[in-house]
């Protein structure tokens, strides 16, 4: 039987579409264990300040539908030292808080471990983060949702790049992560993706152009990973300008819209069903352990695993783009 009485929740980071399902599932099932939930404003910040509410079942009510998190989130420099994280245990200590449940990225798991190593106290985190690049899960909450942003918004662009016959380089985020850009790619009909998996081997601005690009279509779109590896949309924009004169370029940003709206079914579904196995997992004694979704199976994925490891892009969908744009 589990010593824990009450648990604490936090998201932290860049938001992303689900954390809010997320908040209600962890919420409503630590109630129906017959735990206390503490929420914890603006993350690891509010941890260290105590800004901190009792939340019963109403306080996630009405939220699943709704993006961003009503946690609020906060980027905390302080909690990255030895002095802040010992302020943030003396807040958990205060509080009655027996476990903490973390809703993030990679940033939210690197700091929850630290909290964990350093103070023997249980921590298991739920991956919150549209880039999709923590490894150990087949997707994180948010993902599905910005692919879909990225894939309405395509749409849109496409309308006016083919009525000016332009070369259009569209910007999406996802930190050094290509998922987001390939996945979108596939999703929109791009022609092409380029991510900075495969920039750090090969130039694939000469390849997209060697390919074809040219010959057969007035008007093309290209999903371009925001990373230094790659250089962005500007960067890419501003080679072939240079490089390859003759082409109609524009460039597009989407940006924080990516971030934004209303979670998708999928997103909604995963999160919480990750909220609900959080619980579990506490239950079960698991510790320093993040919630990952494998082959459409919960796992337990050790906090070391799912930071330290770099998650591999799938090549085989570079292939079918490329089949699939001629």
């Amino acid at each position: 039987m589990s010593a824990i009485k009450c648990i604490g929740i936090l998201t932290s980071g860049g938001d992303a579409p689900g954390m809010n399902a997320a908040i209600r599932a962890v919420t409503r099932s630590a109630i129906y264990n017959g735990m206390k939930v503490k929420g914890i404003y603006r993350g690891y910040r509010g941890l260290i300040t105590g800004e901190i509410e009792e939340f019963k079942t109403q306080n996630v009510s009405n939220i699943i539908q709704r993006g961003g998190t009503i946690l609020k989130t906060a980027r905390c420099l302080e909690f990255k030292t030895p002095e802040g994280r010992s302020q943030a245990y003396g807040t958990l200590v205060r509080e009655g808080i027996d476990a903490l449940v973390t809703i993030g990225g990679d940033g939210t798991l690197t700091g929850a471990r630290c909290l964990a190593q350093e103070f023997n106290y249980p921590v298991v985190g739920l991956p919150g983060t549209i880039d999709n690049d923590l490894f150990g899960t087949d997707v994180t909450i948010g993902y599905d949702t910005a692919l879909n942003t990225i894939m309405e918004c395509v749409d849109k662009i496409r309308d006016t790049a083919s009525s000016h016959d332009r070369l259009f380089f569209i910007e999406v985020m996802g930190r050094d992560a290509g998922f987001l850009a390939l996945d979108g790619a596939l999703a929109s009909g791009a022609e092409a993706a380029i991510i900075p998996e495969i920039s750090r081997e090969q130039d694939q601005l000469s390849d997209m152009i060697e390919f074809g690009l040219r010959k057969s279509k007035n008007s093309s779109i290209v999903l371009v990973a925001e990373s230094e590896v790659t250089g962005g949309a500007m960067g890419v924009a501003e080679r072939v300008k240079k490089e390859y004169p003759g082409f109609d370029v524009r460039v597009t940003i989407l940006g924080h819209l990516q971030r934004g709206g209303s979670p998708t079914a999928q997103d909604r579904i995963m999160a919480t069903r990750m909220g609900v196995a959080a619980i579990d997992a506490l239950l079960e004694d698991q510790r320093n352990v993040m919630i990952g979704m494998q082959s459409e199976q919960i796992v337990y994925v050790p906090f070391s695993k799912a930071i330290r490891n770099e998650k591999p892009i799938n090549r085989d969908l570079l292939n079918i783009l490329r089949i699939s744009s001629i």
